[in-house]
């Protein structure tokens, strides 16, 4: 063995190694009981950063459960990520002076498939540059026709079932991207505004009613007033009529017990298609026939009268000038107002009433919480369980159409004569019950995480592989707790569904990489951390230590460059462990040979006993995926145990060498799963013959 190890000629030629080898290929095999995790797939739009080198949780338990003797498959994939992808393309198209409207929708999406072939390349190898032990053969996209032909059967089975539906109903609206998004997807920003105090005069009178709101460019559309019918100050005036102050229209006051008498001055507009309690609130009184002030574009409309085609800020502002110039504003107080944004470009985002397909998920959810309920499945740690059961027991009917060009186009058709819909998952409807064959397909697609929601199942090959059969449900699903919602949750309630079947019977939710500073990173804030940086300073074996030690499930953790210098010095010490071995070898001592249990003395034995004891107990924590203790446990058995005195008294007591030298070999079978590189090494250079890899030929350690 070399004197040093280095760690960047290994990684090279181990990754060739097992690849050139396929030892992650998994053959079907009935005889064997099956471990199955299907990667959460990486938007296929840009290098990984820090967060995706925690696939490692995933590793660690496949390497583990292949040493166990499982039939142990870890497949790979990519996700499409239909919105993140297209924005990402839209903001390169902008280097080049160009948009998507320069393109039609066929070149639009040929041209963003062809952007995400090549990331899809790119991040492949920094995948196996981390020596991530996938199944290749098996590697799936979640654009691939047996995804999308899966996809298409959910939602006409959802249809079939009447669990779907095609309804106008008020959405989230970003007019920047010009898309919908579902509750999930909206971050909530302060922002700096304004309170106008807005003077309504009562019909017939020279009375007012001042309402104070944030959004005067909106009482073009106002439907009425509304006032708490316990608010002693406007009893009065219930049922009486007011005057819009920018169109002159005439408008009730009405009473609900939904106005809050200590907001503003207790006196609500209403304005059902501009904020989603007032529709609400519209719907519950009778009032119908709404409109809207504001286009997809977020421009204002006609009816804002001279101010139309003002974007709604400039608006806003000229409108509440004209209504001071008329003596129509009684004040304007400062205000900060927590408002619904985009997630991607922080754009306020505006209620917009569209037609858009819906999922019923009451039904979904309760069979999604029982299976908790029932021990199905478990999470890890616990205490994300009752999370999970808070957002199912409030959950809302799940809107599934994206305004956008890049993703799985809902296989759904209008008649042009009748206007009825009809789903179509092979070819388009050659005729309607009216008679006309004149069909126009639904411009939008699914959302990310309706196809994505499926993925279990879909990458199986769903219903009638062998694959499927003999895999699924699936083991473990490892992901960030911050997405438990978005995926976690609708996978257990789409699995369900389609299957009969839990998805999965294990919940890992590992916490997030942050930088140093405790901050998210992210793009914009110039703090993403690529970890083939870091693997180039500190080597792979370092990088997934670092990541996995001292981390329990569910824990946030802040970047240290120090822990990834602890964890390079931990790979060189197993190096200079192993050269120990091999220098300190007896003459004619075969390292490869049988440790016979009868030649050990007495002290000896109690050695043996507590080697055995923590193989016992490790191998618990990682049944029970106690991930995080387990790699502290092996670290420190390894450096203070072994090294620290088992070697030194070695040096002073030859006779201890072939005890030495099985625990030695222990050691290494368990490290494998935490760092395989070093491993692999050691155990090519001492215990293999004929190139025999460690992962592919050693058993998990007896105890």
């Amino acid at each position: 063995m070399d004197k040093n190890y280095n760690f960047k000629e290994v990684e090279n030629k181990l990754t060739s190694l097992w690849d050139t080898k396929k030892v992650f290929q998994v053959k079907l095999d009935p005889s064997k009981k099956p471990y199955t995790v299907i990667l959460p797939p990486p938007n296929a739009n840009g290098d990984l950063h820090l967060g995706h080198a925690l696939y490692t949780v995933e590793d660690i338990m496949i390497r583990y459960k292949r040493m166990m003797g499982f039939n142990a498959l870890w497949v790979p994939g990519e996700d499409h990520a239909g919105f993140e992808t297209q924005v990402v393309y839209e903001k390169y198209l902008s280097t080049l002076g160009k948009s998507r409207f320069d393109f039609s929708r066929e070149d639009f999406y040929n041209n963003i498939f062809e952007f995400v072939q090549k990331n899809k390349s790119s991040m492949q190898n920094q995948l196996k540059k981390m020596g991530f032990s996938f199944d290749w053969s098996r590697e799936t996209f979640t654009l691939d026709p047996h995804i999308i032909k899966t996809v298409y059967n959910t939602f006409e089975k959802l249809n079939q079932d009447s669990l779907l539906y095609r309804g106008e109903r008020l959405v989230n609206y970003c007019t920047v991207h010009e898309t919908s998004f579902s509750d999930l997807e909206i971050e909530y920003n302060e922002k700096e505004g304004n309170f106008y105090y807005v003077k309504y005069q009562i019909e017939g009178t020279t009375d007012f009613l001042t309402v104070a709101t944030v959004r005067p460019e909106t009482i073009f559309v106002d439907i009425c007033l509304a006032v708490n019918p316990n608010d002693k100050r406007y009893q009065n005036f219930v049922g009486k009529n007011a005057i819009n102050p920018l169109t002159k229209k005439i408008m009730p006051i009405i009473a609900d017990e939904y106005v809050d008498i200590e907001l503003g001055t207790g006196v609500l507009k209403v304005t059902p298609l501009h904020d989603f309690n007032d529709y609400s609130l519209a719907k519950k009184n009778g009032f119908e026939n709404y409109q809207s002030v504001i286009e997809k574009n977020g421009k204002l409309n006609e009816l804002a009268l001279e101010f139309a085609g003002m974007k709604v800020k400039a608006g806003r502002e000229k409108v509440a000038e004209k209504l001071q110039n008329e003596g129509l504003i009684e004040k304007i107080v400062p205000h900060k107002n927590s408002v619904p944004c985009c997630y991607k470009c922080s754009s306020v985002l505006e209620p917009m009433l569209i037609p858009q397909w819906f999922i019923k998920t009451k039904s979904l959810a309760e069979k999604a919480k029982q299976a908790v309920i029932d021990g199905k499945i478990k999470f890890h740690p616990k205490r994300f369980e009752d999370v999970y059961f808070e957002w199912l027991d409030n959950i809302i009917d799940w809107n599934i159409s994206r305004q956008i060009v890049w993703g799985i186009r809902i296989p759904a058709f209008e008649c042009q004569v009748c206007k009825n819909w009809q789903i179509a998952t092979d070819l388009k409807p050659k005729k309607c019950a009216c008679g006309s064959e004149d069909f126009k397909q639904d411009s939008d697609t699914f959302d990310t995480w309706f196809s994505s929601g499926q993925w279990p199942f879909a990458t199986l090959g769903y219903p009638d592989s062998e694959e499927f059969k003999h895999f699924y449900p699936t083991s473990m699903l490892d992901t960030a707790y911050d997405i438990l919602f978005f995926w976690v949750a609708r996978m257990i309630m789409l699995g369900i569904y389609v299957t009969g079947v839990v998805p999965f019977n294990h919940v890992y939710l590992h916490g997030l990489v942050r930088d140093a500073k405790g901050q998210k990173m992210s793009k914009s804030k110039g703090n993403v951390i690529n970890p083939l940086t870091l693997i180039e300073k500190f080597g792979v074996d370092s990088v997934r230590m670092s990541l996995i030690m001292g981390i329990p499930a569910g824990n946030d953790q802040n970047f240290s460059e120090s822990k990834y210098i602890g964890n390079r010095n931990f790979a060189n010490k197993v190096w200079n462990m192993a050269r120990f071995i091999e220098f300190s070898k007896p003459e004619g001592y075969d390292l490869t040979q049988n440790f016979e249990l009868k030649d050990l003395e007495k002290l000896d034995y109690e050695i043996y006993k507590t080697h055995k004891e923590f193989i016992q107990n490790i191998s618990s924590k990682l049944d029970n995926y106690k991930i995080s203790e387990t790699a502290e446990d092996v670290f420190a058995y390894i450096w203070h145990f072994v090294a620290d005195d088992l070697i030194e008294n070695t040096k002073t007591n030859k006779d201890l060498y072939p005890l030495l030298n099985h625990i030695f070999k222990d050691c290494l079978k368990v490290l494998s799963v935490f760092m395989p590189f070093v491993t692999e090494e050691i155990w090519q250079n001492l215990y293999s013959s004929q190139n025999e890899t460690l992962i592919s030929t050693s058993k998990w350690p007896e105890y």
